[in-house]
């Protein structure tokens, strides 16, 4: 019997990469899920690829009117499994590739609303009711280039800095209430995160990064996190090479890293991926 057995785990951003390949991995385990995301399609080949009952909850992420609506129907359908929401991992997201002096303002409006607001939103919808029933785990989908700061991203490194800051603020206040908090903050992880990342004007770049091409394996983040969760870990970077070193450096050394983030730009990182001509 593992520890998942018999729960309900709530993941948003399920139809695909880290989501998808959570959701498969908690399944393995014994989990029940209720799978979001925008693409009900998606979501309903997920479910059907896990071999626990799920249930198939598409919304859009900034539909803040319809929360409430969505939080009885995902505990209802809990209660009618026998339980309740154990777990809700905070994963959908957009991404960014743009210098920020070329970047319109909606760009910003736009990830800060889908990465921050939208998982805040969800979360002090279902938090309150986690709560009362004597607790539970939040998993918040971070990244790399919310430690960093990373070029071409001002947007996205903005709001996952604050999705990382937002939960730990949660885990402080709710810790000797029963509530686990597990931030994550991957680094390249072989996604379409870069092929759908918005360049400066607010469109789907269309076209992915080496990086990410040759990055980590979904499935192999998917594990990563879930031994993250049987261990009690409470952050995990989950980076390789160069981007775990800047997620350390950071902390350690920030005027290095800063140097090197800028020897990186000046070297014709910009140009590299497609952002500058």
């Amino acid at each position: 019997m593992t520890p998942f057995a018999s729960q309900t785990w709530w993941i948003t951003g399920a139809s695909s990469g880290i989501g998808a390949a959570l959701a498969e991995a908690l399944a393995a385990k014994g989990a029940r899920l209720v799978l979001s995301g925008r693409n009900q399609a998606a979501l309903a080949a997920v479910a059907a690829r896990c071999s626990t009952p799920s249930l198939v909850l598409p919304f859009e992420a900034t539909d803040y009117d319809r929360l409430p609506a969505l939080v009885d129907q995902a505990w209802a359908w809990a209660a009618s499994q026998g339980g309740r929401v154990d777990a809700l991992v905070n994963n959908a997201g957009i991404s960014q590739r743009s210098l920020a002096v070329d970047t319109a303002f909606e760009v910003y409006r736009r990830i800060v609303e889908i990465d921050l607001m939208a998982p805040i939103a969800l979360t002090q919808a279902l938090l309150p009711r986690m709560v009362a029933a004597g607790g539970g785990h939040l998993v918040a989908i971070s990244s790399v280039a919310g430690i960093i700061g990373a070029p071409l991203r001002a947007a996205y490194s903005a709001a996952k800095a604050g999705i990382l800051a937002y939960h730990d603020s949660v885990r402080a206040e709710t810790a000797h209430q029963g509530m686990k908090v597990l931030v994550v903050a991957p680094g390249s992880v072989r996604t379409n995160v870069s092929r759908n990342a918005l360049d400066g004007n607010a469109q789907a770049r269309g076209f992915s990064d080496v990086a990410i091409d040759n990055g980590m394996p979904a499935d192999s983040a998917a594990a990563r996190i879930v031994e993250a969760l049987e261990s009690g870990q409470r952050e995990l970077i989950l980076a390789e090479g160069m981007e775990l070193q800047g997620a350390l450096l950071r902390r350690s050394n920030p005027d290095q890293l800063f140097d090197v983030m800028a020897q990186l730009m000046a070297s014709g990182y910009a140009k590299k991926l497609g952002a500058e001509s």
